[in-house]
Parts: structure tokens; C-alpha cells; sequence
């Protein structure tokens, strides 16, 4: 029997059936951010950071991000493991110079930080930041060697007028042009309607526009940035949905706000890692791995 079945796998390998097939599988890793916005005390960040650093992940499968406010960076990155990605919120359109309160991409990297969230909903509709202010961040940001976390999303009366695609298609066209490396890149698609209002996109909604977006890179950039750059999904994300979005093909992964105040963080980092893409081996008569539902 071993020797019949050693003859079955030789065969295979030889005829490549046994090998790793690009088209087989996704190199996507997952990727959780949690956006703490303007929330968190010193004895909070210190607590938050060690929970975190004690939940169970691979970084090669999911990897985990937390954003807290300028001031608390340097506690958490002295805090965090290795494991543990620490990110700014925001960063300034501008280089150093006679900005008061600006943090710029330059500063954000001399003090050991390699992320930042640019264009999220509250930064355009608050703070009135408008796309070419956006575009002008994210330039910077890679130009600084930055990873960017960038985030698109229609508001309710857009979605409600049919106007979601659309929307998000204006969001990235003012960014495409700007971006020459797309591994430093996290597409988020945070629907404005869904953000701390405790209403969800659905996960075919979801998967809607993850799907159109993934079109749109593939039309716009290449095969090959469509198939790699990930798109997570934000907008009320807690421990009760993230099991079922997750398993939408085009999600990559997240960016959660209150619930990545709480431990419920856990369980969804959890659900990202039990649907994590796997490696999948093309006509493989004994598999090794489970796809991902499709």
C-alpha cells in the first residue's frame, strides 16, 4: 500500500498536480484595524495593548492593527509586541513647516511608526477634507514609506439614490494616480450610513462593492494589484457580524471601531482567522486545506 501510494504522489508531483498553483490560491493576508478615534486614557492603553498582545493570531494569516490618538502612540508602540501593528489616525497634507497641530508623513516615520488611516468618513464630512487634500495625503505617506489604510464609503442618501459605486469609484480615481506601490496600500470600505449608527451592510452589500472595487483595480492598475491589494470592510463591525461578512470572497478583513475598544476585538480578529484564505493545492487527490466559500 505505502509503495503504491508513494508511486500515486511521485506521479503527481511530476505531473504538477501536487504543486502549488498561483491561480489556486489567494497570497491575501487578512488584515483587522481597529480605529480607536478620539477615545482612550493612558491607564486604558496600557490595559487595551495588553490584552491585545495576549490574543492568539499568525501574522501570516491576519494581522492586526490598532490606531489610537497621537498622543498615545508612543505608549502603545513601547507596549505592543512585535506582532501588534501601531498606526496613526491621521497625518497632515503638508511637509514640515508653519502648520500648527499638523503631524506630518516624515515625523510619523522618524518616531517609528510605518501606518496611517487616511480619508476616513469623519476626516471627509467633519473635517471637510476633500479628495484632492486626501490624494495629497496619500502621496506623501508612500513617499515616506508609510502603509496607507484608506477608506472609501457613500453616504445614505447616495446609497439610497444608487449612487454607491459611483461614489466610491470618484473616492479612488482621485487616489490611483498617486499610488506606484500597492502592497503599501489597505483599501477600507466603510459605508458612511453604517459608521457608529449600529446599522450594517449586509454581506452581499458588502461583497457588492468589494467586488466592484476589485474590478475597478483590475481595469485601472492591473490583473495582478486587483488580485493582491486587500479590501477590508468597516461600519459597525462587532462580534456577532464579522463571522458572516468574512465570508464574503472580496473581504479582506476589517476596520472596527468601538468594537476594537472592547473585547469583542478578539472574536473578530478569531473570525478572520478561521476564514483566512489557505493555500489550495489544484487537483490535489488528497487535500491539505479547506477553500474558502465562494
Amino acid at each position: 500500500y505505502i509503495q503504491i501510494k508513494s508511486k500515486m504522489l511521485g506521479r503527481a508531483f511530476a505531473q504538477n498536480s501536487l504543486r502549488p498553483s498561483m491561480a489556486a490560491f489567494s497570497s491575501r493576508v487578512m488584515f483587522v484595524g481597529g480605529n480607536w478615534k478620539s477615545n482612550g486614557t493612558t491607564k486604558f492603553v496600557k490595559e487595551h495593548v495588553s490584552f491585545i498582545n495576549g490574543l492568539q493570531f499568525d501574522t501570516d494569516k491576519v494581522e492586526v492593527c490598532i490606531s489610537p490618538v497621537n498622543i498615545h502612540l508612543q505608549m502603545a508602540k513601547e507596549i505592543a509586541e512585535k506582532k501588534v501593528i501601531v498606526s496613526a489616525q491621521n497625518m497632515s497634507a503638508f511637509k514640515e513647516g508653519a502648520f500648527t497641530g499638523e503631524v506630518t508623513a516624515n515625523q510619523l516615520k522618524d518616531f517609528g511608526i510605518n501606518w496611517t488611516i487616511i480619508g476616513h468618513s469623519e476626516r471627509r464630512n467633519i473635517f471637510l477634507e476633500s479628495d484632492d487634500t486626501l490624494a495629497k495625503k496619500v502621496e506623501l505617506a508612500l513617499a515616506s514609506n508609510l502603509n496607507v489604510i484608506f477608506c472609501i464609503g457613500e453616504k445614505l442618501e447616495e446609497r439610497e439614490g444608487g449612487k454607491t459605486l459611483e461614489v466610491c469609484k470618484t473616492q479612488m480615481d482621485a487616489v490611483v494616480g498617486k499610488i506606484k506601490d500597492w502592497k503599501k496600500v489597505v483599501i477600507a470600505y466603510e459605508p458612511v450610513w453604517a459608521i457608529g449608527t449600529g446599522r450594517v451592510a449586509t454581506p452581499e452589500q458588502a461583497q457588492e462593492v468589494h467586488d466592484m472595487l476589485r474590478k475597478y483595480l483590475a481595469e485601472t492598475v492591473s490583473k495582478e494589484v486587483s488580485e493582491n491589494t486587500r479590501i477590508i470592510y468597516g461600519g459597525s463591525v462587532d462580534d456577532k457580524n464579522s463571522s458572516k461578512l468574512i465570508e464574503q470572497k472580496d473581504v479582506d478583513g476589517f476596520l472596527v471601531g468601538g468594537a476594537s475598544l472592547k473585547p469583542a476585538f478578539k472574536t473578530i480578529i478569531d473570525a478572520c482567522m478561521k476564514h483566512n484564505i489557505q493555500i489550495t493545492y489544484s487537483n490535489n487527490p488528497f487535500p491539505l486545506t479547506k477553500k474558502k466559500k465562494k
